[in-house]
């Protein structure tokens, strides 16, 4: 690991062993394999169920927290008074100092709406109310976007286990910081988005490496953690990049071997 700041790498498992039967040039053989772990996460606010994800039973509580600042439901860690987290029954149950009907109806209800007199479109209110334009300095060259992304593929051991996981890295241009993984590319956003906020990490500095598709789900949950600039292995969609050019997003994909595709905003990168 590198970088400016000095943050946890604990690991928590996000696999399991089953018994398999494979084919292989004719013959059959009975290994152990890696499975990625899926469950359920039901959570509770204020007594009442709010929603439940299926994500990697990993890091309950910073992806609790992540979820909740995402969806615009608490402003900042202080707003949480108690977290209970049960991860054999997948339960977690948040109280908070407020909680307003609009949070419910923002989650539950898909809506088309507008922000900010332009043309951005959102499928959810929620994500009307807490989407916001990046205003980011950073800036970074072709050689660190590169080794950022060389770095997050080998530090990835859950993912060549399995084959089934995500991986999210927050970091600088000098090096990553901090990975989480999960069956969900939003829920490894909000691991990191949770963990930062809990622990007061400033995030305008930073990058987000990530190792899936760049789909309008992650340009808005980026959005919302206020990062300028994400780096992807993977393509991006088309409403993605409307997001991103609209909300003053580097989008970098494709990263591969000595080349990447900038989309938007390439003014944060220079040689």
């Amino acid at each position: 690991m590198s970088g400016k700041e000095n943050i946890s790498v604990e690991q928590e498992r996000v696999s399991e062993k089953r018994s398999i039967v494979t084919y292989e040039n004719g013959e059959w053989q009975t290994p152990d394999d890696e499975v990625a772990v899926e469950a359920p996460l039901t959570i509770y606010v204020n007594g009442e169920e709010f929603a439940t994800l299926l994500c990697t039973p990993s890091y309950l509580e910073d992806m609790t927290y992540g979820f909740l600042l995402s969806e615009g439901v608490i402003r900042s860690a202080d707003d949480v008074t108690s977290l209970d987290i049960s991860a054999e029954r997948g339960l977690v149950y948040a109280e908070l100092k407020e909680f307003r009907p609009v949070d419910r109806l923002g989650v539950s209800k898909r809506v088309i709406g507008s922000c900010c007199g332009k043309s951005r479109q959102f499928y959810f209110e929620n994500d009307r109310r807490t989407a916001r334009t990046v205003r980011s300095d950073v800036h970074i060259t072709p050689d660190q976007c590169l080794q950022l992304m060389k770095d997050m593929q080998e530090g990835s051991e859950d993912f060549h286990n399995t084959g089934g996981l995500h991986n999210v890295s927050l970091g600088t241009p000098e090096g990553l910081l901090l990975t989480r993984s999960d069956i969900g590319r939003h829920n490894g956003l909000d691991k990191l988005f949770g963990y930062c906020v809990r622990n007061r990490i400033p995030l305008k500095d930073k990058v987000i490496v990530f190792s899936g598709r760049l789909s309008s789900e992650v340009l808005l949950k980026v959005s919302k953690i206020g990062v300028g600039i994400v780096l992807s292995k993977s393509a991006p969609t088309s409403l993605a990049l409307d997001l991103a050019e609209d909300l003053g997003i580097t989008a970098v994909g494709f990263i591969r071997r000595n080349r990447f595709n900038v989309y938007t905003h390439a003014g944060r990168i220079s040689s």
